[in-house]
């Protein structure tokens, strides 16, 4: 093969290549019926309830290399310590549930959750307040499991 030839070849392998990956990274809302929308909202949904029911989802759906950023101040935080959290019993809420999700999927492996969620929390001086939460958590698919690896939330004002 001459080395023009050999030029041609890698200019297709390569365009073709990026054509893939770029075309993989649009993303597409996902379906109510599609069986990864339907595991990752489910999965949000007993997220969102955890404050409330102090169950054990955070071991499952977070990855060990996670990262939150919560809308307090701003300091990440790790599974670890958001497992510590929700186990903390004194912490306790009522009537949280998530008001609504949405998931984009990007290829096979990757999905993002848009959602918001509410609940009524105790303040520090033991009166009653709404807590409202949007959030966006990113899905990572490793090892044939889907982890969220990346959590953003912000709190505001519930109606």
């Amino acid at each position: 093969m001459t080395l023009s030839q050999l030029m041609k070849v890698s200019l297709v392998v390569f365009l073709g290549t990026t054509v893939v990956a770029a075309r993989g990274q649009q993303g597409q809302w996902a379906e109510a019926d599609n069986p990864t929308a339907k595991f990752i909202v489910d999965a949000e949904r007993q997220w969102a309830e955890a404050a409330c029911t102090h169950n054990k989802i955070a071991e499952t759906i977070l990855a060990d290399d996670f990262q939150g950023t919560p809308p307090e101040d701003g300091k990440r935080y790790t599974k670890s310590e958001e497992v510590a959290d929700n186990a903390n019993s004194s912490k306790t809420a009522r009537d949280c549930r998530l008001t609504n999700a949405k998931v984009r999927l990007f290829g096979d492996n990757l999905a993002m959750a848009y959602g918001s969620e509410s609940s009524i929390r105790k303040t520090t001086v033991g009166t009653e307040k709404p807590f409202c939460l949007t959030w966006t958590d990113t899905w990572l698919k490793r090892n044939g499991r889907w982890q969220i690896i990346a959590a953003q939330d912000t709190q505001f004002a519930c109606k």
